[in-house]
Parts: structure tokens; sequence; C-alpha cells
């Protein structure tokens, strides 16, 4: 078993996985004694096994590639065409959809966009909803194992702030050495169990303060994978209240640290959680941002009415603190006291502060999009030197080796990715204004799908964008920018560069 998993590739691996999962709709649709959908869900893994088992023999006397950029094009591979498979029964059991429709719903799902053409879900059935949200969590579970066993080595996917120059000949023995497919399974074995563990304690905490089981765990996947699937249209259609909105707000520092999955090279990753500058940052916006909403709000409330109401006022504030912790994990749930923080003063909350949120992102080596925290911290770092150095041109700056090698290459690296972020967002946006869709619903449609923050679209316009009505070129652009905002401009850019597959 262990030599026949060393030949295959990632693609054979996930399309595998992606069999397998088929059987836990399955499952829940006998329980339903929904037999159609039991049989094609069914019939269908199966038929994907059997189809995995042909590859996998092919593949058996293949000697697989050591080359960190040839996991990368398996990865980007995975990303386009697993979905196709996954899209089958979906695109069997809607009539009303084609079959590149159904592809989008899964490629959103697993890039944990939780883009949907189905703005009303009482257009799906529970069972599929439960199908994009096990999609999303296993995808958002894919980023952290491949984050961890593939980025991390190479330094990519925000990893490519810190400089190892220090460290060049262990790193590059350890690349050579050892095997993406060993680290893949290290970090499966060590972080799944925590994963799945912390998803049932929380589907348990939702389904105590009054969600149906289903809603808490498809609440609690989306969560976790930072996807924003539901199957009542959020948490307006959750019966968990406030309480339910408390239980996901604490569980989302999971999409801020990495130190949440992974301990530091020195053991101690949950003592540094505190110290983390991502956390800091997290902390410094949901505190900041919320307040001052809060006294706009507050102020435009005395002029109209000289009163104020107390209980408007700490529903207000909550539904700000939500909505800033939400979209910066790029997860997309919205606030059921969100739209009653706006109606309390009479004014209404700009889309361009949430949009703001989803591209600043949340931590790396989790499950969240966007340009992430520390790529801007970073950058921070770098502006404070630069504007001391202007008032002390000869100043020096202690902290050590890696605190500037930090400010300096680590800057540099975020630069060069905050960069390739604007690009790719200019050429989105054009090529979905060529599509006939107005400049502002591109620019939200772009930032939507660049920081995997399908939900975006509903809260930052005012012009009521949706998914299902845009045409099939712009949803297979929307498409193109869902693989780019998951796998980072950095690594597709890896896999097209030639010097790169030399090295």
């Amino acid at each position: 078993m262990n030599t026949w998993l060393r030949t295959q590739p990632l693609f054979v691996l996930l399309l595998g996985i992606s069999s397998l999962l088929m059987y836990f709709p399955m499952i829940y649709s006998m329980r339903l004694e929904d037999w159609l959908y039991a049989r094609t869900f069914f019939y269908h893994g199966t038929f994907f096994l059997i189809l995995t088992s042909i590859i996998s023999i092919a593949f058996l006397s293949r000697k697989p590639s050591t080359k960190s950029v040839s996991h990368i094009l398996d990865l980007f591979c995975s990303f386009i065409f697993i979905p196709v498979f996954l899209a089958i029964p979906l695109d069997y059991l809607v009539p009303s959809i084609n079959l590149f429709d159904a592809y989008f719903e899964m490629l959103s799902s697993l890039t944990t966009t939780g883009a949907s053409l189905f703005r009303d879900p009482k257009n799906l059935p529970d069972v599929l909803h439960l199908w994009r949200a096990i999609i999303g969590w296993s995808g958002g579970f894919l980023m952290l194992v491949t984050a961890l066993g593939l980025f991390q080595p190479i330094g990519l996917g925000g990893f490519e702030v810190y400089d190892q120059s220090h460290k060049i000949t262990s790193l590059e023995t350890r690349i050579k050495r050892a095997d993406m497919r060993v680290r893949m399974g290290t970090y499966t074995a060590s972080i799944f169990p925590i994963y799945a563990g912390l998803t049932v304690v929380m589907s348990l905490l939702l389904i105590i303060n009054g969600d149906r089981p289903l809603v808490a765990v498809i609440h609690a996947m989306s969560t976790f994978s930072t996807s924003g699937i539901s199957n009542v249209g959020g948490m307006s259609g959750s019966h968990s209240g406030v309480f339910g909105e408390i239980i996901i707000a604490l569980f989302l520092i999971f999409a801020v640290s990495r130190f949440m999955y992974q301990q530091d090279s020195d053991g101690h990753g949950m003592r540094r959680l505190l110290r983390d500058k991502e956390v800091n940052l997290m902390l410094i916006c949901v505190t900041v941002i919320p307040f001052l909403l809060f006294v706009r709000h507050w102020s435009s409330a005395i002029e109209i009415s000289n009163q104020v109401n107390f209980v408007a006022a700490l529903s207000a504030l909550w539904g700000g603190v939500f909505m800033v912790l939400s979209f910066l994990t790029t997860t997309g749930f919205e606030s059921e006291y969100w739209n009653a923080s706006r109606a309390w003063s009479g004014l209404g909350t700009s889309g361009l502060i949430l949009m703001g949120l989803a591209v600043m992102g949340g931590g790396i080596a989790t499950t969240a999009g966007g340009v992430k925290l520390l790529r801007l911290y970073a950058l921070y770092k770098h502006g404070i030197r630069e504007m001391q150095r202007l008032s002390f041109p000869s100043s020096v700056v202690g902290s050590g080796n890696a605190a500037r090698s930090f400010r300096r290459e680590g800057a540099y690296a975020a630069w060069i990715f905050f960069m390739l972020f604007l690009i790719s967002l200019a050429v989105i946006m054009l090529m979905l204004s060529l599509t006939g869709i107005p400049f502002e619903d591109s620019i939200i449609l772009a930032v939507s799908g660049l920081s995997t923050t399908g939900p975006l679209i509903y809260v930052a316009g005012e012009s009521g964008l949706d998914y299902a009505s845009i045409s099939t070129s712009a949803k297979a652009i929307f498409c193109v920018a869902m693989i780019l905002g998951r796998l980072e401009a950095l690594a597709v850019i890896a896999v097209l560069n030639p010097n790169f597959w030399l090295k």
C-alpha cells in the first residue's frame, strides 16, 4: 500500500478520495429513503473508483518526479479537472443546469469560494447542499496539507516572506530528499484529527444552541473551510441566533493563524499564538473597524431621533464585529444583525470596506484566501523602517538577522506578490468588462474570485448582482479567477516558468 501511494500522482489520489466522498451523500439519501439520489451517488462513486484503480495500475511502473514544481502542476491540474468528475452527479440530479454550471458549483466548492448559482437555497435539496459543503470542507483541508507539505519547503503560499538564506543547505537537502507524498502524508495524519474533531465539536455546539443537525454540520464545515456554504441562506436562516454567530466567530480564529494547526520550529506554536503578528492584525481590524462604523451610526442615530436604542446599538456593534471577522477570513457569512446595524441609523455601509477585508485575507497555511495578513505585516514593517531612514539615514535597527531579513527580503517578496495580485485583479476586471458586465460589478466579481469570497457580491454592491445572471463566458473567467486565487499567482507562475522546471 505504501509503495502504491508513493507511485501515484496527486491527481489520481485526489480522484480516488473524491470518489469515496460520494458515499457520504449516498448514506444521507438512504437515511431519507431518497433512492434516486442514493443510487446516483453510489453508481458514480463506484464507477469513478474503478476508473481510479485502472489509472493507478497504469502508473505503478512510473517513476514519480521529485521536482516540487511537478507536484504544483499536479495540484493545478487537479483543481481544473477534478470538479468535472464531481459535477457529473450534480448535473444529472438538477435538470435546470448544464454540465458547465455544475462544474462552476463544484469548482467554487473545491476552492472554498462558496459562489453558487442558486442564491435561494430552497432551489436545491439538502443532500446537494451537503455535497457542496463536503467538497468545500475537503478542499479546505487539501489547502492546509498542501501549504505545509508543499508550499512551505519551496517558499510559496506566504512562506516566501521568511528569508531562509542562512539555512539554504538544509533547505535544499530537505527539498531534494523529502518526498512530497511523505510530507503531505505526515501533515495529513497530524492535522486531520484536529480538523475533523473540531468540526464535530462545533457541530454539536450549534445543535445545542438550536440549529438542525444538517444545518449545524454544513455551517461547521463551511466555517473551517471558509467556504461560506449554507443550506438555509446563512445566519439569517439558522435558529442558533447570536450564540451561533459567537461560536462561528470563535472558530474562525483557525483561519487567521497557522499556529492553530502547525507548531513552529521550536515546538511552541500554541504558546506563541497571542504573539503571532497575523492574530495581532486581526485583533486590530476586529476592534478598530467595527468601532469606527459604530461611532458613525451612533452619531447619525442621535442626529435623527435624539434618542439611542441601546439594544439596537449593541446589535449593530456585534453585526460589525462578525462581518469584519467573516470577510477578513474570506468566509462570507452575513450576520443576522448586519442589516439591523445599517437600519439603526438609516446609513448604508460601503461595500468597499468588506472588499478590502476580503483582499487582506487570513493567515498563511490556513484555509483563508486573499493576500494574507503576514504579507501585509511585512509591508508595514518595511514602510516603518523606510520612514525611520528618512530621518536617520545611517541608523541601524536591531532585532537580529531574522527580523532584518523579514523587513527587507520578506517585504520584497510580499510586494512582488501584491503587485501580481493587483495585475491579476486588473486583468480579470478587464475580461469581465468585455463580456458586458458593468465596471463596478466587474470589480466586485474579480475581488470575489481572487479572494475566494463568493458571498461578497451580495453585500458589496447595490445592483443585485447574481452569479446565475452572468453569461457563460463571464462564469468561465470567474472560474479562472477562483483557481488563480486559490493557488496564488506565484505558484501558477512557477508552473509556467521554464527556469523553475530546470531547477
